[in-house]
């Protein structure tokens, strides 16, 4: 205790600034600012309030902490270091400030959601602007504001420069404290052990809240140099890669879901009330494009450098992580909006007006089938010959549920009645999708055949890619990574069909996405042969949200 003392004293004693270094430090167990050299003053309060805007909308935990130097070490290290030793977990950026070098690192675990390239955005446009002009506070809220644009998918503005003090901190005191270090370094003789302790134990409650430390590969960006590392441990190359499928299975379960919801959401609000809604699922939407398009590619090129299949599965995980975190941030918010619980008896009523809906159009499904029966036969028209059966099945179950959330509902009971609704809901989905299926093959059947060779292409590809499409999504709870994989690729191929060689690429691919998912159903029971296991009760949202409902 003596030692710790008089080793305090000599903190707060005027000392040159290059000899003073900060190792890293334990951060503020009451606070997610650490200011060690007063960088902040009266614009704290503002830092903590753009710190709070990236929590409220993305569920990130950003710390922030001055120091005067790193201590010798890069910048990457001292914060990786400083994040190591808070026990900070894969939701908890560090963004680390040495003012007396106007240098800074940021350091965030793989599973952040923020990719490399989004990590080196923000820092070339929003904190380092404010780090040379020492505007420490602009710094943070720079770096607040700027991951909260990324992850929205908007570009990254920068901030509003306000030159603060060159060098805070760089005589060894906090500004303000000269007059009084011996009173402080009285006090802290008496404190020393509480406070020790204190910290330890704020340390600890924050690692048993992240759950994690920070043993896996994390993301690091400075000033010098500027852009993106991985630093190891390395995740081994098998588990990441079967790690990256099942991240693809999940988003896009979770975006499949979301987007169906959203057709509930529509017809209930409208459009305009929605909008939001629709963003966060377009985002997603382009997020997992990406990923699956990566993962393609792996599969065809079989790459061999490790190295290069490493960093491809790293960025597809990034990806699912980034679709999966904007619907989780929306979650909550299209829950008050759509209000499942307290409007549980309208959006009943609605339910079964679509219920109503669908059963005509089931029978014209299997009145068209019927009657291309009678006349041609073939793999063509097996392919939907189950379907109007399939479809009667989504909506005798559909019924099931629906008659449940009335009774629940009569004896006062929302939640559970939410619960039906959301299933019947997505048993209608996929009945509708089912016997959309089946009329759109029947159509396709009796249309007349274009004259160009490239226009038929066409329009036999997307009868294919239409045909694995509902196939897979009225299956997804036991389709996996290869076939959704395909899936992605065919449509991106019969978007971009204008010649001959796309069109039977996409037909394809769609054929061979088809053929995967029925070798995963074959592999999978069905659930009571309606709906498969691991698909309801799910809602709107991300992996982290998306089954909230049965919480």
């Amino acid at each position: 205790m003596v030692s710790a003392f008089f080793a305090l004293c000599a903190l707060l004693l005027p000392a040159p600034p290059a000899a003073r270094a900060d190792t890293p430090l334990d951060l503020d167990p009451a606070s997610r600012v650490t200011d060690t050299v007063g960088a902040l003053g009266r614009r704290r309060g503002q830092v903590e309030a753009a710190l709070d805007r990236l929590n409220a909308a993305h569920h990130i935990q950003l710390y922030v902490t001055y120091v005067h130097d790193f201590s010798g070490r890069s910048g990457t290290k001292w914060a990786d270091a400083t994040a190591d030793r808070n026990g900070l977990g894969p939701q908890e950026v560090l963004l680390a400030v040495a003012t007396g070098q106007r240098m800074f690192a940021v350091s965030a675990d793989k599973d952040s959601g923020l990719r490399g390239n989004q990590l080196a955005l923000v820092a070339a446009t929003a904190i380092a602007p404010a780090v040379r002009e020492h505007d420490w506070a602009g710094a943070a809220i720079g770096a607040a504001d700027g991951y909260t644009a990324v992850l929205r998918g908007e570009p990254v503005r920068p901030p509003a420069i306000r030159p603060g003090t060159r060098d805070p901190g760089g005589d060894g005191l906090v500004p303000g404290e000269r007059g009084t270090w011996m009173p402080v370094a009285g006090g802290a003789a008496l404190c020393l052990g509480g406070l020790y302790a204190c910290t330890r134990r704020g340390r600890a409650a924050r690692r048993r809240r992240a759950g994690v430390t920070r043993d896996r590969p994390v993301v690091a960006a400075t000033t010098e140099p500027g852009l993106a590392r991985l630093a190891q441990p390395l995740t081994p190359l098998p588990e990441l890669d079967a790690e990256a499928a099942q991240n693809l299975v999940a988003t896009d379960d979770a975006v499949r879901t979301s987007a169906e919801e959203m057709v509930f959401a529509t017809t209930q609000l409208g459009e305009r009330a929605t909008r939001p809604f629709a963003e966060a699922v377009a985002y997603a939407r382009g997020e997992l494009a990406d990923a699956f398009r990566l993962r393609l590619r792996l599969d065809e090129a079989g790459h061999e450098d490790d190295d290069v299949r490493r960093q491809v599965l790293d960025e597809i995980c990034s990806r699912c992580t980034s679709a999966n975190r904007r619907l989780d941030a929306e979650s909550e918010a299209f829950d008050h909006l759509r209000g499942l619980k307290a409007n549980s008896a309208l959006i009943l009523e609605r339910a079964e007006a679509a219920a109503r809906a669908l059963a005509p159009r089931v029978t014209a499904a299997e009145a068209a089938l019927t009657a291309l029966a009678r006349c041609r036969a073939g793999p063509a028209l097996d392919l939907v010959a189950d379907h109007p059966a399939r479809a009667r099945e989504r909506l005798a179950f559909a019924d099931a549920a629906l008659a449940e959330a009335r009774s629940a509902l009569l004896v006062g009971s929302p939640a559970r009645a939410a619960l039906s609704l959301r299933t019947a809901e997505v048993a209608l989905s996929q009945g509708r999708a089912i016997a959309s299926a089946a009329l759109r093959r029947a159509h396709a059947l009796t249309r007349t055949a274009p004259p160009c060779r490239a226009a038929r292409a066409v329009l036999a590809a997307r009868d294919e890619v239409a045909a694995a499409e509902d196939y897979i999504a009225t299956h997804r709870g036991a389709v996996g990574c290869p076939a959704r994989t395909r899936l992605a690729a065919a449509g991106r191929q019969l978007g971009a069909a204008t010649t001959l060689a796309a069109a039977l690429r996409a037909g394809d691919l769609a054929r061979a996405a088809r053929a995967l998912a029925e070798q995963d159903v074959a592999g999978a029971a069905e659930l009571g042969g309606v709906v498969l296991a691991g698909l309801l009760p799910a809602t709107f949202g991300g992996g982290g949200t998306r089954a909230r409902l049965t919480e």
